[in-house]
């Protein structure tokens, strides 16, 4: 085959292999949270809640302005009393009407009653007021729910994005492995070939290398996996191609742990729509008070009554009605107790939620300054195992070691590098779940 052949082929498969390349999409880390944002059925269904506590609260507004009813009712009759009372109200008694004959055996009549009716509460007794009350921490609660459901969603696509580099890390170490075995075995051999080695040295090389290529495919099959858990989180088919941008590491938090709890505590989602619950069942306790209490509405209406369609025998009737329920045997009793129960579970779970929060940012910091101390010891233990590693295959070259000895220092090296790798990610996962438990983990603060 000539070089102009090669030449050729080579370019065929690059220009096979271009379009793969072309359609891969690259997205950075904040791409990757916006896209997950965007597409999370969590979210979907978060912001549905926040839709529906809107509406609440319009809903309960419009419970302080006048509300006009439209009616069109058509009635037949023969009763005596509502015969006489319809050819009243049409507006066409007679002098005849009053016989009592006709007055006691009329014939049936017709009436099309024709109303507009203007109804204001102009008071609730506070049910009203209670109502928009509960409206809007129901809001409050749902915006701090949608928030901490965005944090946890954030804290998943930082795993899976770092997971995406931590695969590849190994993968440089496993290459870095198969590199340091394959020179093992070259001078394993060439020793052989001096007399300095017996054949079980070459032999053990060998194996020592072939265990080296397992891990590095296995290592390339976990970047596979890696970038496939990622195209799940952000909404895209396993059959698409991406790549990821550079690599991410959130910044520790300052401030004392004392700080740190207490700025959850005040701040963290998840107690912020609790807090906004307990609002919301106070309110609820309020309306149902509100029972209690008289009630005073206008009423303004406007009748039309004829025989068919038609704006004939006008009246108007202006109304005003002061209503209070006396006695209701114990039901308005029942559901203030019923509102107080649950506000006071609320009360009870918002506790338990503080303290919980509190304990996890406490065990969130302790981990992240564990994982920085362990990058830094897994850091110098990967110098102290690269030069034990040159150390052994100096002396190994020089007949004053084993192959043992040689095979077992590269493999602490390899184990050094990756835990090194392991490391690096564990600091990045435990800074981000002690922004999370603090309540303050958006893609700025990484």
């Amino acid at each position: 085959m000539t070089l102009n052949t090669l030449r050729r082929q080579a370019f065929l498969l690059a220009v096979g292999l271009l379009p793969g390349l072309v359609q891969a999409e690259t997205l950075d880390f904040r791409q990757c949270v916006e896209l997950a944002l965007a597409q999370n059925p969590e979210l979907m269904a978060s912001r549905s809640r926040i839709a529906q506590a809107e509406a609440g609260l319009r809903q309960a507004e419009a419970g302080k302005l006048p509300r006009l009813n439209l009616s069109l009712t058509a009635t037949h009759t023969n009763d005596p009393l509502g015969a006489f009372g319809l050819k009243l109200g049409q507006a066409r008694v007679s002098t005849g009407d009053f016989d009592p004959t006709r007055l006691n055996d009329p014939k049936g009549i017709n009436n099309l009653n024709t109303r507009a009716e203007l109804v204001w509460p102009v008071y609730t007794g506070g049910q009203v007021e209670s109502a928009a009350a509960q409206a809007r921490a129901l809001i409050r609660a749902a915006q701090s729910g949608d928030a901490a459901a965005r944090q946890q969603l954030i804290q998943q696509v930082l795993a899976a994005y770092q997971g995406v580099h931590t695969a590849r890390a190994y993968v440089r170490v496993a290459e870095q492995a198969v590199t340091a075995a394959e020179e093992a075995v070259r001078v394993t051999q060439r020793l052989h070939q001096q007399g300095m080695a017996v054949k079980s040295d070459v032999l053990s090389a060998r194996v020592h290398l072939e265990d080296a290529r397992v891990r590095l495919a296995e290592a390339r099959n976990g970047v596979a996996a890696a970038l496939d858990r990622l195209k799940l989180l952000l909404g895209k088919s396993l059959d698409d191609a991406l790549e990821v941008g550079p690599p991410v590491m959130p910044r520790l938090l300052a401030g004392s742990e004392q700080d740190l709890r207490r700025q959850a505590i005040e701040g963290e989602a998840q107690i912020a729509a609790l807090r906004a619950q307990m609002e919301a069942a106070g309110a609820q306790v309020e309306a149902a008070r509100a029972g209690r209490r008289p009630q005073l509405s206008l009423m303004l209406r406007q009748d039309f009554n004829d025989k068919g369609i038609g704006l004939d025998a006008s009246s108007q009737t202006v109304a005003g009605m002061l209503t209070w329920t006396a006695f209701d045997a114990g039901a308005t009793r029942a559901a203030i107790d019923r509102a107080e129960a649950g506000r006071q579970e609320i009360a009870a779970r918002l506790r338990q939620a503080e303290d919980g929060i509190a304990l996890q940012v406490a065990e969130a910091r302790r981990r992240a300054l564990e994982a920085e101390e362990r990058l830094a010891a897994r850091e110098l233990a990967v110098e102290q195992a690269e030069e034990a590693s040159r150390i052994v295959k100096r002396r190994y070259e020089n007949a004053m070691a084993t192959v043992v000895e040689l095979l077992t220092a590269q493999t602490q090296l390899d184990r050094a590098r990756a835990e090194v790798v392991a490391a690096r990610h564990d600091l990045a996962l435990r800074r981000a779940e002690l922004a999370r438990a603090v309540g303050v983990l958006n893609p700025d603060q990484i």
